[in-house]
């Protein structure tokens, strides 16, 4: 006699599952409005060339609501568990380090996108399910709205939860020069804070 699970019992243990470790499935994050970038390919690059990711780099920036960046942090992904909670610590570490909170607000202005950029191809991973978790935690704690989640690989970059990608840049790719007249000014990177939240966690 062979014993299962009926496909309602099935869902709903992934469902318990992936609350358990903190992950947001597509169609979760898909459904929170996240607002849409009107320039993706622009912030990536933007990100790409300040940045200079490779894979395991994790770039939070924060958009004004022109979408010009006020600041950005990278830092790299310790290995560990997927898991939100700890992924919403290291966010938040980074967030308290280069800009101010706007918890002050009744609404928040001033957006924060996140670009992972890791090995495999674009699709979705539970991985990212808790970055997502981790990013719209830390945005709701800092006062800011939760933004775009783009995933730099080999493929190149995708904002998931979207139809909206490209080839270039990619997590190999080298990062394209940008023009002295426009080029905004540079801004702060920190790296450690994050870094040894993800290390401690994953001693534990």
């Amino acid at each position: 006699m062979t014993f299962g699970l009926a496909p309602s019992s099935a869902a709903s243990l992934s469902s318990s599952a992936a609350s358990a470790h903190r992950v947001l499935e597509p169609a979760e994050w898909a459904a929170a409005g996240i607002p849409l970038l009107r320039n993706p390919r622009e912030v990536v690059s933007g990100l790409h060339t300040r940045h200079e990711p490779r894979p395991a780099t994790v770039v939070l920036a924060v958009l004004d609501p022109d979408e010009r960046l006020r600041a950005s942090a990278s830092f790299v992904r310790r290995p560990a568990p997927a898991d939100g909670w700890m992924f919403r610590n290291a966010l938040l570490a980074q967030l308290r380090r280069v800009i101010p909170h706007d918890l002050r607000r009744r609404t928040p202005v001033r957006t924060a996108v996140l670009l992972h950029c890791r090995e495999g191809d674009g699709r979705w991973t539970e991985e990212d399910g808790a970055w997502m978790w981790g990013l719209r935690d830390a945005c709701t704690l800092h006062g800011l709205r939760c933004g775009a989640y783009i995933t730099l690989t080999r493929d190149g970059w995708q904002v998931l939860g979207e139809d909206r990608g490209g080839r270039r840049p990619n997590a190999h790719s080298t990062p394209e020069p940008m023009g002295s007249a426009d080029a905004p000014l540079p801004l702060p990177r920190t790296g450690g804070a994050a870094s040894e939240v993800l290390r401690r966690a994953a001693a534990r």
